[in-house]
């Protein structure tokens, strides 16, 4: 698929690019589509936009996660979101959790480890859990994937699908999906959910960079 976007335009509505996807997609048999998720928050609405529509299957694929207790953590919020939605709409989604393996991971990211947070460092964050995942989609013979990532305020949805377009042209056999999920309310409706599940909610993206930044900020938010 040619890439949706136009060098002269400086934002795509990546969520309306979606829903022209899903309508040209045959509902039956449900399509395969494999989630990149970063945590269970991020996750509220778009499993509910996308279950009825796909047999979905979550890739937390989150080397980047420091300490590796704040990942475990994330994992069983994951994991108790997936056993609420089960309960309360039916969704079966299966779970993938590869190896985690922070030392080696933040090693490809030092390089940049002085650029801002949400520049360059965040952008090849992405795209390195984004191709871990959707190489994983593309061996093991899924029709779609996509990333919850879209969903949040803080990471940039112009460049996760400008991220995902380059990798489905690396894997031209899994369709990408594009997306920016905090669109249509879907920040706000997972929000809620997230609220009603009383979903463990982290301050901070993930890697050792992002948490000394939030230690900074709770130690200033103490402050009287």
């Amino acid at each position: 698929m040619e890439n949706p976007g136009n060098k002269n335009e400086t934002r795509v509505n990546y969520q309306r690019i979606c829903e022209k996807i899903l309508a040209n997609t045959p509902s039956f048999p449900k399509p395969k589509l494999l989630l990149h998720v970063c945590c269970g928050p991020c996750s509220c609405f778009p499993l509910t936009f996308l279950c009825p529509r796909f047999d979905v299957t979550i890739y937390y694929g989150n080397s980047n996660i420091y300490p590796a207790e704040e990942y475990d953590h994330r994992l069983a919020t994951l994991k108790e979101l997936l056993g609420d939605l089960k309960r309360d709409y039916g969704f079966d989604i299966s779970l993938i959790v590869p190896p985690y393996d922070n030392e080696n991971y933040m090693k490809k990211l030092e390089p940049l480890k002085d650029e801002p947070e949400g520049g360059e460092r965040c952008f090849l964050c992405y795209a390195l859990r984004m191709e871990e995942a959707y190489a994983y989609a593309a061996a093991n013979g899924f029709d779609f994937f996509t990333t919850v990532m879209t969903v949040s305020r803080q990471k940039n949805s112009q460049k996760l699908n400008e991220i995902g377009h380059s990798l489905s042209l690396k894997y031209p056999s899994v369709q990408y999906l594009y997306s920016d999920f905090k669109k249509k309310k879907g920040l706000e409706i997972g929000t809620e959910i997230r609220k009603r599940y009383d979903l463990y909610n982290q301050d901070y993206c993930g890697c050792q960079y992002s948490y000394e930044e939030a230690l900074i900020r709770r130690e200033r938010n103490a402050k009287p």
